[in-house]
């Protein structure tokens, strides 16, 4: 996340829905943290962010839960660790149904792929599902997944068993909106099937990678060469230096996020 999320008293976010925060400063710039005097907008929250800091409309990353509580227990989004990361986003009170939503454009481009790190604690839900939506269609089941509460995550870390990858497919080629979720198949319980409101899922390093289909002109200028592009929400880069959007978990002053802007210029140069 662009940084963590409120922590004061009476200030973490609950409810049934929440979109990660963006922090700006007076004059707009993203800051690391909401809670030191940061103008809070609500119709920025949840976006990526598309190169050189330039915030895109339709580009957004969410929670959405049945619940508003259980009990004395509220659903909280929270900002833990990351996976090789400062922040992650968290979530408690999952039943089957609540998810994780991504939603972003893929117009002008093929080989659409999307990939996410998770982990859950150890009564958090078990089994996921993710679903694709294209220009507001009907959701259509993708694939299946077991997720493990053994899974660590750390902030100074990278761990790659934490780190899915999946193909959309040719219908999530050159659209105008695309959304991926990823649904908890199960509420969270304890080992003797008890729901426990407590049990958590956490998401890092969302990241939608595809092909740029050139024009025509486009393609003899830059020869055979495959010319690639990264929508993210991502805290900290790891893999190939593509070009890169960033929903920026970090303070876009630290290096992490400089490098991200030189590996654009030099892949896509």
């Amino acid at each position: 996340m662009p940084c963590r999320f409120p922590v004061s008293p009476n200030t973490i976010p609950t409810g049934t829905f929440y979109k990660a925060p963006l922090a700006v400063d007076s004059s707009g710039n993203f800051i690391a943290d909401p809670n030191a005097g940061a103008l809070w907008d609500p119709t920025i929250a949840g976006r990526a962010d598309s190169g050189a800091r330039k915030l895109a409309a339709g580009w957004e990353l969410s929670s959405t839960h049945q619940l508003a509580a259980s009990g004395a227990t509220p659903t909280s989004y929270t900002s833990p660790a990351g996976n090789g990361s400062a922040y992650a986003f968290s979530s408690n009170v999952w039943k089957a149904g609540d998810f994780y939503s991504a939603t972003f454009d893929t117009v002008g481009y093929s080989n659409v792929s999307f990939a996410w790190d998770m982990t859950r604690s150890s009564t958090g839900p078990a089994t996921w599902i993710i679903e694709m939506s294209v220009n507001g269609g009907a959701f259509t089941a993708l694939n299946s997944f077991a997720l493990s509460s053994s899974i660590t995550f750390s902030a100074t870390t990278y761990n790659p068993l934490a780190t899915n990858t999946l193909n959309l497919g040719a219908a999530a080629d050159n659209a105008a909106s695309v959304t991926v979720r990823i649904r908890a198949l199960v509420d969270s319980v304890n080992s003797t099937n008890v729901f426990q409101a407590g049990g958590t899922a956490r998401i890092d390093n969302v990241m939608v990678n595809g092909t740029l289909v050139p024009s025509p002109g486009a393609a003899a200028l830059v020869g055979l060469g495959r010319v690639g592009d990264r929508i993210e929400w991502e805290t900290a880069p790891h893999g190939d230096p593509v070009r890169r959007f960033i929903f920026p978990l970090t303070d876009p002053t630290m290096p992490a996020c400089r490098q991200n802007r030189r590996s654009s210029r030099s892949r896509l140069a």
